[in-house]
């Protein structure tokens, strides 16, 4: 008798445990590279403010775009409680821009991660379609330490200038979620500096996909629309270019464009778009 309470404890333990909503919090923010022509705004005067932000906020995943890898260096000194995957776009190493996903190593461990070109010869370095620069796409499926619960996380940088490159990365990232997704159908978060507006084709086709979480936000979302402000503190910002985008499991509770800034600068030329979510 012991042991059958035992087995139907067990049971209802795990039956729990696997159908257990889980809560996360996930940041998209394009941190603006190391290049001493921003003057004031160059980042040997904000990296902690980036910092700080990050650690304030918390996130359990963050998307971030135009990475070096000095900075990035500092910012896992900065934060041990952050873990990063991805590799720099220009050699598959540490050169050149990353799109890295850092993820709090407190809450979840990486199961499966990788980076892919966007382009039309996606596992080697390389440039595609009409991009000016080499442009990536970094991956993982993480693993909740407590629930168990998987989740996909993809993080890009579309290029600013090739439009057809554009919509040809977001058809790219489409087909490879969805043979990452094929025989596992674990919900899946995508954030990225898309350069492109909610109204242009990339965005558009991405969205016949995935959630845009703006869209879903059972709170109204927070802050202004735009998310680009290229470092002009005392303009109002155009362009809604940095997104997150949602499986159809997952849904969104809050939805903010955060605006922090610091004696009349940003820490960064772009808004750091948070989204909190439940899959």
């Amino acid at each position: 008798m012991k042991r059958l309470f035992f087995s139907i404890a067990v049971f209802f333990l795990f039956r729990a445990t696997v159908f257990a909503q889980t809560n996360a919090v996930v940041m998209t923010y394009n941190i603006r590279l190391n290049v001493k022509s921003d003057g004031e705004n160059w980042w040997e005067s904000r990296k902690d403010k980036v910092a700080a932000l990050m650690n304030y906020y918390e996130a359990d995943f963050i998307g971030a775009q135009e990475v070096q890898h000095e900075q990035l260096e500092y910012l896992l000194k900065t934060l041990p409680h952050y873990r990063s995957i991805g590799v720099g776009r220009d050699d598959g190493k540490t050169a050149g821009e990353y799109s890295c996903i850092l993820y709090n190593n407190k809450n979840y461990r990486p199961v499966q991660q990788s980076t892919f070109w966007l382009s039309q010869t996606p596992d080697k370095v390389s440039m595609g379609w009409n991009a000016v620069c080499n442009r990536v796409c970094t991956y993982s499926l993480f693993e909740h330490i407590k629930t168990k619960k998987k989740l996909w996380v993809f993080n890009t940088h579309f290029d600013h200038v090739g439009a057809t490159a554009r919509i040809e990365s977001a058809k790219l990232i489409i087909e490879r979620i969805k043979e990452l997704t094929a025989n596992q159908n674990y919900p899946v978060v995508l954030t990225g500096d898309l350069n492109a507006q909610p109204t242009d084709a990339p965005v558009q086709y991405i969205s016949q996909h995935l959630n845009n979480a703006r869209m879903i936000s059972a709170m109204p979302p927070y802050g202004p629309v735009a998310t680009w402000n290229a470092f002009k503190f005392d303009e109002v910002p155009k362009g809604l270019i940095d997104h997150v985008f949602v499986s159809k499991s997952i849904s969104v509770q809050k939805y903010a464009v955060l605006t922090d800034s610091y004696d009349k600068k940003y820490p960064s030329d772009h808004f750091p778009v948070l989204v909190h979510i439940t899959y």
